[in-house]
C-alpha cells in the first residue's frame, strides 16, 4: 500500500510537469534591466534549481499560469541560495520571480533581504524591491529598489538609500556597489555622517576596504565640532582614517574665520596642518587682510599660518590699503599679558611697506593689526609726505579706528628729514637727529619731533611781510641739544625747545656753507622709495635721484668779497731789483 501511494505521487507530479508547457501563459515582461547589452549578448546559463517548497502548483489564473512554488521555498544558482515565500518559474527564460520574505544568500557573504526579488539565471542579473537590504562583512545598504549583476559583482540603486558602516552612514540619491572591490559610486544629493564629521557632495567614491574618498564635483567635509571649520573642493581624495584631506580643484579650507586657497592644497583634520600650492591665498575677513603668494602653510591649533614664494599682503582700511611684501609672511594670534588675543603680521627679509601716505623699506616688518602697532627692523626707512625717517628700529602707532599714523618712535640713530620748502626744487632740507626720536601726527601730518640724546637740528628759519605774505630766507639755524622740540607747521618747522647744553646759532645764509647744511650721515633717498603699491615686489623701484639745485650765490659772493678784501688788506711785498 506504501509504495503504490508513493507511485501514484510520483505519477501525479509527472502528469502536472507534463502539462506545464500547454498552460496557456501570458509573454513574460522583464525589467529593461535584464535586456541591458550585457544581458543580450549572453547565452543559456546553468538552469535555476528548485531545492525544496511546501507546495507546487499551476493554476491558469495565478501568475498568469506558470508553475509556483510555496512555503519554506529555496531555489539554488551559481552558489547562491534563494529563499522566499513563493517563488514563480519561467522555465523557458530561466527567470524566477520570489515574494515574500525573500532572501539571497551569496558565496562571497553577501545577502540581499527584499519583499520580492527576480531572477534571471541566464544573465546572473537581479532586481530586489521592497525594503531591501544588502549586508556583508564591511556594511549594510538599504533601498527601496536594487539591481545586482553577480558577475560584474556589482549592485545599484537610483530610488534613494543609506549606507551604514561601523561608524558612518550614508545617504545618497544613487549608489554603484562594487562588491569585490568594496568601492561605492554615490551621485546625487551625497551625505557622509560620522560622530566627528559630516561629507557633503554630489558625486563621490568611497572605498570601504582603505576608508577613503574620492570626490569629483562640489564637497564639503564639515568639523561637527566646530561648523565653521570645514574644506570645500570639486576634486579630491579624503582619508577618513588618518582625517588627511588632499584637494585639486577650486578648493578652499575654511577654518578659525580664516580661509586658505591654493591649486593643490593638502589638509589634516588630527593635527590642524594644512598647505597649499600655486596661487594660494588666505584670507583674514575678520582682520579685513588676506595675503597671497605661491606656498603657504597653516597650523589651525596655533592659528598661525606662513605664505612664500613671492608672497604679499593687503590690509583693506576704510578709504586705503597697507601693501606688505616681504620674502616670507607669518600671519598668527596669541594672547598677551591680559590673556586678550592679538593678530600679528610678519615679513621678514626685503620688507616692503606701501600705504597712500606713508611708506617703508626695512629687513622685517612686524604690525600688530589689533593695537596698530607697526615695528621696523633692520634699516628701516620711513617716507610720509616729504618727510623721510630713519633709524635702528622704527615703531608706528596707528589709530586702530581710521588707520592713520599717530606717533612715531625712532630708537638708535634717529635721524628726521623734511624738505624746506616742497614747492621748489632746491637743496634745502630741515634735519633733526638724536639717539632716540618721537613724532607725532596730526591729521596725517607731522605736527611735532622729540629729539633726546645728542640731539642736534638744523632748520631753515623765515621770515614773513605781513602785508605782502612774502617769505623771505633769514638763515638756516643750527642747535645742539640734549632734548629738543620741533614743532612743523606747514611747510615750516621752527625748534620750540632746546634744553640741557643747549647750543643755537643762526646763520645767515651768506655766512653758511652748503658743506655745513647738511650732517655728514645726511641720506634723502628717492630712488629706493615705493611710489605705487606694485614698488612692494621689487628690490629696489631704482627710480632716478630727484636733482636738487643749490643756492649759494650769497654765500659764495660773501665769500668773493672776503677774499677780495684779505687781498686788498693783505701788505704789498717790495719787489726785488737785481743789480
Amino acid at each position: 500500500m506504501k509504495n503504490f501511494f508513493v507511485l501514484f505521487l510520483f505519477a501525479a507530479a509527472q502528469m502536472i510537469l507534463a502539462q506545464i508547457p500547454t498552460q496557456p501563459k501570458d509573454p513574460l515582461v522583464k525589467d529593461p534591466f535584464f535586456n541591458a547589452q550585457q544581458a543580450a549578448n549572453s547565452q543559456t546559463g546553468e538552469k535555476v534549481q528548485h531545492i525544496h517548497s511546501d507546495k507546487f502548483g499551476v493554476e491558469p489564473g495565478r501568475y498568469n499560469g506558470n508553475p509556483f512554488f510555496e512555503g519554506n521555498v529555496q531555489f539554488q544558482h551559481q552558489g547562491s541560495t534563494l529563499t522566499a515565500d513563493v517563488v514563480i518559474l519561467y522555465r523557458d527564460q530561466n527567470f524566477i520571480k520570489a515574494i515574500g520574505n525573500v532572501k539571497l544568500q551569496n558565496a562571497d557573504g553577501s545577502v540581499i533581504t527584499a519583499n520580492e526579488m527576480e531572477y534571471d539565471g541566464n544573465t546572473e542579473r537581479g532586481i530586489a524591491r521592497g525594503n531591501v537590504v544588502l549586508t556583508d562583512p564591511k556594511q549594510t545598504i538599504k533601498t527601496q529598489t536594487l539591481y545586482y549583476d553577480r558577475r560584474t559583482n556589482k549592485a545599484y540603486f537610483n530610488s534613494g538609500g543609506t549606507i551604514t558602516s561601523d561608524n558612518n552612514t550614508i545617504y545618497t540619491n544613487s549608489a554603484t556597489y562594487n562588491i569585490a572591490t568594496k568601492s561605492i559610486d554615490l551621485s546625487g544629493s551625497v551625505k557622509i555622517d560620522n560622530p566627528e564629521y559630516s561629507v557633503e557632495g554630489s558625486h563621490i567614491v568611497h572605498n570601504q576596504n582603505t576608508n577613503t574618498s574620492e570626490f569629483f564635483g562640489p564637497t564639503r567635509i564639515t568639523n561637527k565640532a566646530n561648523p565653521l571649520n570645514y574644506v570645500y573642493t570639486e576634486k579630491g581624495t579624503y582619508n577618513q582614517n588618518t582625517k588627511e584631506v588632499w584637494l585639486y580643484r577650486n578648493s578652499r579650507i575654511h577654518y578659525n574665520n580664516k580661509i586658505l586657497t591654493g591649486d593643490k592644497m593638502y589638509y589634516n583634520q588630527f593635527t590642524g596642518y594644512g598647505k597649499a600650492e600655486g596661487n594660494v591665498t588666505l584670507n583674514d575677513p575678520r582682520e579685513k587682510r588676506y595675503i597671497k603668494g605661491g606656498f603657504g602653510e597653516i597650523w589651525e591649533k596655533k592659528d598661525s599660518a606662513m605664505i612664500t614664494d613671492k608672497p604679499y599682503a593687503v590690509k583693506i582700511l576704510e578709504k586705503d590699503s597697507i601693501y606688505f611684501s616681504a620674502q616670507k609672511i607669518l600671519a598668527y594670534q596669541k594672547l598677551d599679558s591680559a590673556m586678550q588675543k592679538k593678530s600679528y603680521l610678519r615679513a621678514f627679509r626685503k620688507g616692503r611697506m606701501f600705504k597712500s601716505n606713508a611708506q617703508a623699506r626695512a629687513d622685517s616688518i612686524s604690525f600688530n593689526e589689533t593695537d596698530g602697532i607697526l615695528h621696523l627692523d633692520g634699516n628701516p626707512i620711513l617716507w610720509s609726505g616729504e618727510k623721510q625717517v630713519t633709524g635702528d628700529r622704527i615703531e608706528a602707532y596707528f589709530n586702530t579706528v581710521n588707520q592713520t599714523i599717530d606717533s612715531l618712535k625712532v630708537l638708535g640713530n634717529a635721524f628726521a628729514i623734511s624738505k624746506a620748502d616742497s614747492l621748489n626744487d632746491k637743496d634745502e632740507f630741515n634735519q633733526v637727529k638724536g639717539r632716540v626720536m618721537t613724532v607725532y601726527y596730526e591729521n596725517n601730518e607731522v605736527k611735532l619731533a622729540q629729539a633726546l640724546g645728542n640731539a642736534q637740528a638744523i632748520t631753515y628759519a623765515d621770515s614773513q611781510d605781513e602785508k605782502t605774505n612774502e617769505i623771505d630766507r633769514i638763515g638756516v639755524l643750527v642747535s645742539t641739544c640734549g632734548t629738543l622740540e620741533a614743532e612743523f607747521e606747514e611747510r615750516k618747522i621752527q625748534i620750540i625747545s632746546c634744553n640741557i647744553g643747549a647750543k643755537s646759532k643762526l646763520y645767515p645764509m651768506s655766512k653758511i656753507s652748503k658743506e655745513n647744511r647738511f650732517f655728514t650721515d645726511f641720506n634723502w633717498n628717492t630712488k629706493d622709495r615705493l611710489r605705487k603699491w606694485q614698488d612692494i615686489f621689487v628690490d629696489s623701484p631704482n627710480y632716478p635721484e630727484e636733482v636738487y639745485k643749490s643756492d649759494d650765490t650769497l654765500y659764495d659772493a660773501a665769500q668773493k668779497a672776503l677774499e677780495e678784501e684779505r687781498a686788498k688788506n693783505q701788505p704789498k711785498t717790495p719787489k726785488r731789483v737785481r743789480k
